[in-house]
């Protein structure tokens, strides 16, 4: 009896952690192995959702926002968490679709343009505006016309270009079905049907649309890796192969090097230090020895130290997790925003990482305040992200785009990181204070820091800096590319094993960078190794953040002030992520090391 009650007490006590996880599986949109079934002849449900210019995908409006046919009444459509995070905005139309009907042409509404809707269209044709459609739930998109400059040369003068705008009135679908299921879709414009639209001018339209039904072998639970084979095709696998190969090659080659090197020298440093001092002579303390006294003393800013090492922490969990929510299938090209919700959801979840790892240490180092650690652990990475999520959904609402996060959204989001990261945060951080881990350095600091010796300027802490960052940043910097298309443009990003490949070295180099580059520095009696360690470890995050500037300017055509905005806020925010994250790793990997280095030697 006494079993039984103490494993139904266990099984309470897990029963809270388990909700998330079963709130996590719900909120995912896991694949349907069955759809909607649709009799011959049944309405098939066709919505519209938003329009933007192509090269800033973040810059979505409302699909009526553009004079297109709609119907007298709109019907917006309930939208989950993760469609309104992607900024879905889904709402009824006029195109009366019937499943397995052809239809040869079909006039959707003919109106006139007045001069202001013409203005309009021709400044969404200028700047290549997309419209995003859903047929069933499956997204197509297309452009809603076209500009086209043709040189003219008038009598006696030079040739000139000649700009003409064409706005698109066709729309061609083509339909596989299965049985009674909808399985694939795609949407085509015909170039032969459109207006040409004149500044100023009002014109005289007519939409129309076609459809044509084909039938598939292809089951229902199968339909969405037709947009992930696209997307993979898109993609150069060779090439992110080739990267991927080119970094373990990198890896391989500085591991080894350093290992090398750093076992000769060590082998050395350990023969000498640990000779009989009798024998040894006046020279026997020197190089990292010599310091052993003041290699261990806390750090400064042992706070905001410690606060972000468990924020490191925590996103170093995060970013585990969501690796391995990719790699099981959940982020599938139809499962519009469940990154975004994973990431919300799992950053929330794993506050108490952060708590724990940051009390412990600084209790480990004699700090007295652990309550005011425990709050700074829990909002040195949160308050950041709501100040630039605030600058961002502002513009975003000023902008009218359907970027802008709604304020219910907003306000569930906020709930959650009060109610559920916060508190996590503190129990973490009371975890860390009952459980009272003793730290028992090698070494006992001396009560008075010995001087500093002088330091050239090639071993100075921003030199040291950028050779941390550029090695790591040089292994993912392919990868990262691929990445930045994705995320900033319109390819859809499949490969999550070469992405957890390229992660993994990342991580071990930037470990082998820092404990070289440590050693390096303890040898020349620089015993500030702390806050070096953390910030050579992160410096791939400003490197990234640079990387971001260089994208923006020289690989992208993205532009406007909404786009600016959304571009540079949030990768702020990437990059300082990643700063925290490989500067946590950076650091544990060189504590280990230098604990392990002066554990071995003699120490009168």
């Amino acid at each position: 009896l006494t079993s039984t009650s103490g494993c139904t007490r266990r099984m309470r006590a897990l029963a809270p952690l388990l909700v998330p996880f079963l709130f996590l599986a719900s909120i995912s949109n896991a694949k349907k192995h069955t759809g909607p079934n649709y009799a011959f002849h049944e309405k098939i449900p066709v919505e519209v959702n938003n329009v933007g210019p192509f090269h800033n995908p973040a810059e979505t409006y409302e699909f009526y926002s553009l004079p297109f046919c709609a119907p007298d009444n709109p019907e917006v459509r309930h939208h989950d968490f993760g469609s309104s995070l992607a900024g879905d905005r889904r709402t009824s139309s006029l195109y009366d679709l019937r499943f397995r009907v052809d239809i040869q042409w079909h006039p959707l509404c003919e109106y006139t343009l007045m001069s202001e809707e013409v203005d309009k269209f021709i400044e969404a044709i200028r700047e290549n505006y997309l419209f995003e459609m859903f047929v069933d739930s499956l997204p197509v998109k297309g452009f809603i016309g076209e500009e086209i400059s043709s040189p003219v040369r008038f009598e006696n003068g030079p040739a000139k270009n000649q700009t003409s705008y064409f706005l698109f009135t066709h729309l061609e679908f083509s339909l596989g079905y299965n049985n009674d299921n909808v399985i694939a879709v795609n949407l085509t414009t015909d170039s032969r049907q459109r207006v040409e639209l004149f500044p100023g001018q009002p014109a005289q339209v007519e939409f129309s649309y076609s459809a044509k039904w084909k039938e598939t072998d292809m089951k229902y639970i199968d339909r969405m890796s037709l947009y992930a084979t696209a997307a993979l095709h898109d993609q150069s696998v060779d090439i992110h192969w080739l990267s991927i190969v080119n970094s373990f090659v990198l890896v391989i080659l500085l591991t080894s090097f350093l290992a090398i090197i750093l076992m000769r020298i060590l082998r050395k440093d350990f023969a000498r230090y640990m000779e009989d001092p009798e024998e040894a002579g006046d020279d026997e303390e020197v190089g990292w020895k010599r310091i052993h006294g003041d290699v261990f003393r806390a750090p400064p800013y042992l706070m905001i130290f410690t606060a972000m090492l468990g924020s490191g922490a925590q996103i170093l969990t995060l970013s585990c997790g969501l690796l391995v929510l990719a790699l099981v299938g959940m982020f599938y090209p139809g499962n519009r925003g469940a990154l975004y919700v994973a990431a919300i959801v799992l950053y929330a979840l794993t506050a108490s990482v952060a708590g724990y790892v940051s009390t412990d240490l600084y209790l480990q180092l004699n700090g007295k305040r652990w309550a005011t650690n425990a709050v700074l652990a829990a909002g040195i990475f949160t308050c950041p992200f709501f100040c630039v999520f605030s600058v961002v959904n502002m513009v975003a609402i000023a902008y009218g785009s359907t970027s802008a996060i709604p304020l219910k959204l907003v306000f569930m989001i906020i709930t959650l990181f009060a109610v559920v990261t916060f508190p996590l945060s503190i129990l973490g951080s009371m975890r860390a204070k009952r459980q009272g881990t003793e730290y028992k350095p090698p070494c006992v600091p001396n009560v008075k820091p010995r001087e500093l010796p002088a330091i050239p300027w090639y071993r100075s802490s921003v030199f040291q800096m950028l050779m941390a960052g550029f090695l790591p940043f040089s292994a993912i910097y392919i990868e990262l590319h691929y990445i930045f298309a994705s995320v900033w443009g319109h390819r859809v990003y499949t490969l999550f094993g070469i992405l957890t490949i390229a992660f993994l070295i990342l991580l071990i180099v930037t470990a082998f960078v820092t404990v070289a580059l440590t050693y390096f520095q303890i040898a020349m009696e620089d015993y500030r190794w702390w806050w070096r360690s953390f910030l050579s470890g992160g410096s791939t995050g400003v490197f990234v953040f640079l990387y971001a500037v260089f994208y923006y300017y020289h690989r992208s055509e993205m532009t406007g002030t909404l786009q600016f905005v959304f571009f540079f806020g949030y990768m702020f925010l990437v990059s300082y992520g990643f700063f925290l994250m490989l500067g946590a790793v950076g650091f544990w990997m060189a504590r280990f090391f230098i604990t392990h280095i002066y554990e071995t030697i003699k120490i009168d």
